[in-house]
């Protein structure tokens, strides 16, 4: 990562390193930044360039005998032959015990799978089955729900500017609940239900003015910015108030969301403090306590070593407290609690496979250079690192290696300096066009972000059980693209 260092030591926030007077990263790329260095001090160098840290993959991938990795049985030199490269693997009973193992740390609470992580009709039911509840934040992912076959009253619609249809279809299927954003929502919502002659189950999305340690972009609490009615300002209990009065709008409870990446529940205890004492004060002006809060959530996993993630059980124990200790302080009975991990179900069962194309090293001046390995894949389908500078890992999944590992940059196939999937990874030094490089970490935020940039295909996404392959969405072709061309007929 290109940085100018003008402080005295480098402080982590969220998946993003940097010194205390970072520099942030040029739009066209890390080779346009102030400086460039082979690698970040937190990467180190590998025992064994082999090996694999349980913390990146999912359960069901391991290194057979010959080197090739396996996703649930099933070599990937044989799922390449299969489906082809670039493409997305989900490991199902990986997503299946992540989802399982939040409900039982969650048990008593209402747990969402974030749709906008990543979304199919298959996995929606996965996690229905599992138990779960799911958000929702566009007419797309409502709309993908809902064909899966799910129980409307498990969903949560989400977002800043639903439109008229997104609203009408989930009032009309009976959603769960709508999370209000703005005033001009709530007078939208109370025009439909009028029009349809329903009641609209709504939350009140509240900013909390707490900001978790993520990447600027990500971070969803703090007062400037899109989402939801202030707290400290007085406008979210106005927007309350005016939805409790609407003859249309029944309102439950109140939601919050602090930010994503978030790997311990030091930011909830100031944000459950101010959402509890604003229901408290809500009861005081209406003599009703609303039955529901909504914790939000945003939390972290590995996408490098030194990601150290929380498990649901210590995230669980934690929440618990905070709730109980909070509820007491106020006197209020303890609400309906929900919770919404994020990544932290999806992202983990997930990984990318790509072909390596080329492999060339570039001086960089002192007797330093980087080695640049470019896959068949790129920012088209995972932009998170030239979006955020998020950090991923890599390992060579075709064979083993007994050569010494080299610090590389793995790189994507598109007109950009910036189109970088893995920004630094100890590789084997004898990697070579035809092999295969895996992305762990990669289930969430990859395929639902990804674009036709270039005007290329995205990937296909396919699940693995029992070594036998499931598409859950196919690969893109040339001629899905043309479709979409009005003046490709002509």
């Amino acid at each position: 990562m290109g940085v100018t260092i003008t402080g005295s030591g480098w402080l982590p926030e969220g998946n993003l390193w940097h010194s205390t007077g970072m520099t942030h990263m040029h739009v066209a790329g890390s080779i346009h930044a102030d400086a460039t260095y082979p690698a970040p001090v937190w990467l180190t160098r590998p025992d064994d360039v082999n090996a694999l840290s349980p913390t990146l993959w999912s359960s069901g991938v391991t290194r057979e005998a010959d080197g090739v990795l396996s996703v649930a049985g099933l070599r990937v030199t044989d799922l390449a032959e299969q489906v082809g490269t670039p493409a997305y693997v989900v490991d199902e009973l990986d997503l299946r015990e992540r989802a399982r193992a939040w409900r039982e740390a969650f048990r008593g609470w209402t747990v969402y799978y974030a749709g906008k992580s990543f979304l199919s009709t298959t996995v929606a039911r996965w996690i229905a089955e599992e138990g779960l509840h799911l958000d929702v934040c566009s007419l797309g992912e409502l709309t993908v729900a809902l064909r899966a076959g799910l129980d409307p009253g498990t969903i949560a619609m989400h977002g800043n500017n639903k439109s008229v249809p997104e609203l009408r279809l989930g009032l009309t299927r009976g959603i769960g609940r709508i999370v209000v954003d703005s005033d001009d929502e709530i007078t939208r919502l109370e025009w439909l239900c009028d029009e349809l002659d329903i009641t609209a189950q709504v939350m009140i999305r509240v900013t909390t003015g707490v900001e978790a340690h993520t990447h600027e972009y990500i971070a969803t609490a703090h007062e400037d910015q899109k989402f939801g009615f202030s707290i400290l300002s007085g406008q979210a209990m106005g927007s309350m108030l005016r939805c409790y009065r609407s003859p249309r709008l029944n309102l439950v409870g109140i939601h919050s969301h602090i930010g994503s990446q978030i790997f311990d529940t030091d930011g909830f205890e100031v944000a459950a403090k101010r959402t509890l004492r604003l229901l408290a004060q809500f009861a005081q002006e209406t003599g009703v306590e609303l039955p529901e809060l909504d914790l939000g959530g945003g939390f972290g996993i590995a996408y490098t070593k030194e990601d150290d993630p929380a498990s649901p059980d210590d995230l669980a124990t934690g929440l618990r407290s905070i709730i109980a200790q909070e509820c007491r302080a106020t006197g209020l009975t303890e609400p309906a609690i929900s919770i919404e991990p994020g990544r932290a179900i999806v992202g983990p069962a997930g990984m990318a496979l790509y072909r390596v194309g080329t492999v060339k090293s570039v001086q960089l001046g002192g007797g330093t250079s980087r080695r640049y390995i470019s896959v068949d894949g790129g920012m088209s389908d995972n932009i998170r690192p030239a979006l955020y500078a998020a950090e991923y890992s890599a390992a060579l999944a075709s064979r083993a290696s007994t050569a010494e590992p080299v610090v590389s940059r793995v790189v994507g196939v598109h007109c950009e300096g910036g189109d970088i999937l893995v920004r630094d990874e100890f590789l084997p030094g004898d990697i070579r066009p035809g092999d295969l490089l895996a992305v762990p970490a990669s289930g969430a935020y990859s395929r639902s972000m990804a674009s036709n940039y270039n005007h290329t295909p995205r990937p296909p996404v396919v699940s693995v059980r029992d070594a036998r392959i499931t598409t859950l969405i196919r690969r893109e072709t040339l001629e899905d693209l043309l479709a979409l061309d009005a003046g490709a007929g002509e």
